[in-house]
């Protein structure tokens, strides 16, 4: 599953093919309805930007929400159009479909360099469901595929997997290649000293990647809702914070797991506690005094000064989850202090998407990371080892799909 492995965008000749680009546009709105972060749009830039400038007609695919596969427009890709068009100073034709006569008529009728946005592909039960009759209606939109959607690699849907089946040759767009490369090196060839860093609520959603890293990594930090069932595993009474009861016995098996595979495995020495997670503040605790009435918020400073240094010994970081409940200001010190070890530390950093992705933008500190993965669940999938159905679906280079 290395970069290397699949045909890349440069690999393939694309002047005044009609190329259909699956993108991941699923991009937050504010209450007023505006983009409220467009850094998925950004990081597709490249790839529009290369088909443009060589002539290609782009017709370019997204999700949008969960509209449960009906026409709301709510869930309209009309705001994403509009960001898209101001982004490439040009017009952007936003689409009343992705499938049907009149979409197939307006893409026939393009001219190279012409852009234009599918309407929200789950609009259609079809595409969640890898329909194979939808898959090639988008199909007939393309001479040339091109996926720039890591973030939805990991779902075998229509517009990821099923097209590749009548639309060839299938390529990987330059996000994607960029994804491959970094959490490729990452799984293949390593620079050591290798740490992960994981967060997040439940050790049930990262099980499989812990295992998997196990096998490595030189250290793991564990930090969130998840360390506390670590904790509990451990011996020590965590008062009303989250717990998998169900998930200990296993935490005490993976902290074996890694004594044997001589990987170094930190754990919070101190936390905050709060009485619930809308608290204005937390007390810090050593973990061995936690009230029987508080619930573990975030990491502590002595737990924080540990894994700085852990960081800073490092030549290669995968960070996925945060250390606490960073949507609350209050308690969201360890994940900045993670964020700013790295950002200062020269270790290659790869921050995982999703919360960890937020986190390093909410702490200014994005522009000093390697690289952010726009997709959580993808990534995580990957650093599992899972065979993405996304990745999968690309021609090998070594078959031009011709």
């Amino acid at each position: 599953m290395t970069k290397m492995a699949k045909l890349g965008i440069k690999d393939v000749s694309v002047a005044g093919k009609r190329v259909l680009v699956r993108v991941d546009f699923n991009v937050p709105l504010d209450d007023n309805g505006q983009i409220s972060d467009d850094a998925r749009i950004q990081a597709s830039l490249p790839t529009i930007y290369y088909l443009r400038d060589a002539g290609a007609k782009v017709v370019l695919a997204s999700h949008f929400g969960r509209p449960n596969g009906k026409r709301d427009m709510r869930y309209s890709l009309a705001p994403v159009a509009t960001r898209l068009a101001l982004l490439l100073g040009q017009d952007v034709a936003l689409l009343t479909d992705c499938v049907g006569e009149e979409v197939v008529r307006h893409v026939e009728q393009m001219k190279g360099g012409d852009i234009a946005l599918l309407e929200n592909l789950r609009f259609h039960p079809q595409e969640e469901k890898n329909d194979p009759l939808f898959a090639r209606e988008l199909a007939k939109l393309g001479e040339l595929y091109v996926n720039d959607a890591f973030g939805a690699a990991h779902r075998a849907h229509a517009s990821v997997a099923g097209v590749t089946e009548f639309l060839k040759p299938a390529v990987a767009g330059f996000l994607m290649q960029k994804e491959l490369e970094f959490l490729g090196s990452a799984i293949e060839n390593p620079r050591r000293p290798f740490l992960a860093i994981l967060g997040g609520a439940k050790v049930s959603d990262k099980i499989k990647v812990i295992e998997a890293l196990l096998s490595r990594v030189d250290s793991l930090i564990i930090g969130g809702g998840m360390a506390n069932t670590f904790l509990k595993a451990k011996g020590y009474e965590i008062g009303k914070s989250l717990v998998e009861a169900d998930r200990v016995e296993l935490a005490s098996e993976l902290m074996d797991l890694a004594e044997r595979s001589k990987v170094s495995f930190h754990l919070p020495q101190d936390v905050v506690v709060a009485s619930s997670i809308g608290d204005d503040m937390g007390e810090i605790v050593p973990i061995g005094e936690i009230p029987s009435d508080k619930m573990i918020v975030d990491i502590g400073p002595l737990t924080m000064e540990d894994y700085a240094s852990v960081i800073a010994s490092a030549r290669l970081v995968v960070w996925n989850g945060p250390m606490g409940v960073f949507e609350n200001p209050a308690f969201a010190v360890g994940t900045a202090g993670v964020a700013q070890a790295l950002a200062d530390s020269k270790a290659v950093s790869v921050v995982g998407g999703g919360d960890s992705a937020a986190a390093v933008l909410q702490a200014g500190l994005a522009s000093a990371m390697t690289h952010i993965s726009t997709g959580g669940g993808a990534s995580l999938e990957f650093l599992e080892g899972k065979v993405l159905p996304g990745v999968a679906a690309l021609t090998d280079k070594n078959d031009k799909g011709d």
